[in-house]
């Protein structure tokens, strides 16, 4: 991991240079702005911090503004500041979360708002050890790939956090973005910390599926998917992407990948899991 420094808080100052990417709330508003300057990154989460990230992508300096509570500065390090700086460092991290089941690792990748989360989660309620949440390392292993553990966190919007957890007195909670909470588990038996060999990556379709479809991935689709979902400080450096193709090119050889859509309804959520655990478990 990068070192880190925490500096005191103070108010956010107009940046001079003009942003170069942004990641932007469900509500359609700026929520996450990235900044290149001449010897580091400034990737500013609007009114909650900011995080200078060092060249090299080994240092990175926070600054939270005043209110925000360390819990809520300590979750977007590591579950989305972090996995950025580690992509830098051409490590290989997907927009993603990750269980455990068996002593292995299921991978689920969407976007941000994609139900990846709460996927995972409905997993970790029913008593599977989650891995990782929004960032998701991935180390090659001789013929296989580790899934490196993260942070005991997850990130649910508010119905899904009320669906789920909404009666765990074994949760803390934070704001990670507007609507969306940090659950931090107080009992870290729920929290898989050591790394786990890949099974499977299944990539999440919109919802629009009238009943659960899962179905193999290959080739270029494979390809698609993985780099639509990876994560990346500097989007517009050459070498980086270059470097970023190639590291998916040899994983996506990798015969584990499946996309998967279902109905966005609670009750299917059982028979989900039953599928996907029959599926990795009969491999």
């Amino acid at each position: 991991m990068p070192r880190k420094i925490l500096l005191c808080a103070k108010p956010q100052e107009p940046v001079p240079e003009e942003f170069f990417h942004q990641w932007k709330s469900p509500q359609g508003g700026q929520w996450v702005l990235f900044y290149r300057r001449e010897s580091n990154f400034l990737v500013r989460f609007v009114d909650l911090a900011d995080f200078t990230v060092s060249a090299d992508a080994q240092e990175i300096t926070i600054t939270p503004v005043a209110a925000v509570s360390r819990e809520q500065v300590e979750h977007l390090y590591l579950n989305l500041v972090a996995p950025l700086a580690l992509s830098h460092q051409n490590k290989l991290v997907l927009h993603a979360s990750a269980i455990e089941v068996d002593d292995f690792s299921l991978v689920f990748a969407a976007p941000s708002g994609g139900g990846k989360s709460t996927l995972a989660a409905s997993f970790a309620s029913a008593g599977y050890r989650f891995l990782a949440d929004d960032g998701v390392e991935l180390r090659a292993h001789g013929a296989t790939y580790l899934v490196q553990p993260n942070h005991p966190s997850i990130g649910l919007w508010s119905d899904s956090s009320e669906q789920l957890y909404s009666n765990n007195n074994e949760m803390i909670t934070v704001e990670t973005t507007p609507g969306k909470l940090g659950f931090l588990m107080a009992d870290k038996t729920l929290f898989c910390d050591q790394p786990r060999p890949l099974k499977h990556v299944y990539f999440l379709g919109d919802g629009s599926a009238s009943e659960l479809s899962i179905a193999p991935v290959a080739g270029a689709e494979v390809m698609a998917n993985i780099l639509r979902n990876s994560f990346l400080l500097d989007v517009a450096a050459t070498k980086s992407l270059a470097r970023n193709f190639d590291d998916v090119s040899l994983f996506a050889q990798q015969a584990v990948f499946y996309s998967l859509d279902y109905p966005r309804r609670y009750d299917v959520l059982p028979g989900l899991h039953e599928e996907i655990l029959d599926r990795a478990r009969g491999d």
